[in-house]
């Protein structure tokens, strides 16, 4: 065995120094929380082939396509979708409670009406988006 090449007892020992499982395509071994994790990320991305979200497959595939995103798995743009609903979902929520902590305080100027509308308001809404760092401002008018 002096030719340099080392024998299959010495690879097999050289991998398990490193900490490295031969069987792996990345060479490392793989925890249980990793397996369940891939397990449930799995069975997620099988749910969302019937899941149909409120945003329209061609809104999403219009609007990504414009951001520079080319994918051919429906599956991601629908994650994609869902986040985007979860997002909007979450700002109007917020400029709902704005709305109605403006409507307590007109309350308190004795101002209220019996059938008063919830309107969404160009005020909660950018108090609400400002909560996740988007700053929008209303349009300066001039006379």
């Amino acid at each position: 065995m002096a030719t340099g090449q080392p024998t299959n007892s010495d690879a097999t020992a050289s991998t398990s120094a490193q900490g490295q499982r031969p069987g792996t395509p990345s060479g490392r071994y793989i925890s249980r929380s990793e397996i369940q994790s891939e397990k449930s990320l799995a069975e997620f991305l099988v749910q969302m082939d019937d899941y149909a979200p409120i945003i329209p497959d061609a809104l999403t595939d219009y609007y990504l396509a414009q951001a520079g995103f080319e994918c051919t798995d429906v599956r991601i743009k629908r994650l994609l979708a869902l986040a985007t609903q979860k997002f909007i979902s979450d700002v109007t929520t917020d400029a709902f409670q704005y709305n109605r902590i403006r409507q307590q305080a007109s309350k308190e100027k004795k101002f209220h009406s019996k059938d008063r509308k919830t309107v969404l308001n160009m005020d909660d809404l950018s108090a609400a988006l400002a909560e996740y760092g988007v700053n929008i401002k209303k349009p300066e008018y001039f006379s």
